[in-house]
């Protein structure tokens, strides 16, 4: 199969063009940078140099293809002139176009746990309009994937544990999470493009569920530290935690509102209704050692 995958060489992207080239495929990366196609290359895989900004050249690239990976790259949360939802907005109707006249008939979409709903998830509700958008293309398959919380967004609270010695967020202690590792994405998103759909799918996927207080025992142990705690703060602090931190006063209100929708339950909510049939490889204690490595360094 001809196979395009966005988001250059990224934590998915990279081990999914991986995968897709050790399985035969015909296999191009999207970047936007230059300095990334001998990267590129080294895996297998063809570079198309290009902006997702730019309808033609992603039309010229979905053209003849015969299934596509798409993500919105992240935005930069320290400038403070970003509207994220509006950029999330653009992107994904940049992809619909470039979709419908390519003519490309299958797709897997990067989105996220939470999309389902249409308020009080904060920056998740970009994911919900990006399926929203999507939604209304014709005739083409489209699989939303929607990982759980990502493994990796536990790095940011490395410096908070060695200038505290604990970890403090609007939710935690004893609320169950479903965390996954981008390995088990690109797994799960490699399957995906590589079977025969027809209209929509969505497809949950979680490496493992622990409680806030069962990670932060398991990351303590791992960096020596075994009675780390996690601890909730109010949303009120929360937000002056990440203004403090040199976010913008809007990202930050975003960022405590999914976390608020966590501490509810609310954003997991569809998946705990849905759960993958099958959870990835990549356990809590698998990332502990990353995590630890990670910290020893900085």
């Amino acid at each position: 199969m001809k196979i395009i995958v966005t988001g250059s060489v990224g934590n998915i992207s990279k081990p999914l063009a991986r995968e897709l080239v050790q399985k035969g495929h015909t296999v191009t990366v999207v970047s936007s940078r230059t300095d990334r196609q001998r990267e590129i290359e080294a895996l297998g895989a063809k570079a198309a140099i290009g902006s997702l900004e730019d309808v033609d050249f992603l039309t010229r690239l979905f053209t003849s293809a015969d299934a596509v990976y798409t993500m919105v790259p992240p935005g930069n949360y320290l400038d403070p002139t970003l509207d994220l939802r509006a950029y999330y907005n653009r992107i994904a109707h940049h992809y619909a176009q470039a979709i419908e006249q390519s003519g490309v008939k299958r797709i897997v979409h990067l989105s996220s746990v939470g999309a389902h709903l249409s308020e009080h998830t904060g920056n998740i509700l970009c994911h919900y309009d990006v399926e929203q958008i999507l939604n209304q293309l014709s005739d083409v398959a489209i699989t939303f994937m929607r990982p759980t919380s990502f493994y990796y967004n536990l790095y940011g609270y490395a410096g908070m544990i060695k200038t505290v010695g604990y970890i403090a967020a609007n939710y935690g202690a004893d609320d169950v999470v479903p965390w996954v590792s981008p390995n088990d994405i690109a797994a799960a998103v490699a399957d995906e493009l590589v079977t025969p759909l027809a209209g929509r799918k969505i497809r949950y996927v979680a490496s493992d569920e622990l409680s806030c207080n069962e990670v932060a025992r398991i990351l303590g142990k791992a960096i020596g530290k075994p009675d780390l705690p996690w601890i909730i703060i109010s949303d009120e602090q929360m937000q002056s935690g990440l203004e403090s931190a040199g976010l913008s006063p809007l990202i930050s209100k975003s960022l405590v509102e999914m976390y608020a929708s966590q501490h509810t339950g609310d954003l997991s909510a569809d998946y705990e209704q849905n759960r993958p049939a099958v959870m990835g490889k990549v356990k809590i204690v698998d990332f502990a050692s990353e995590f630890a490595a990670a910290y020893s360094q900085n």
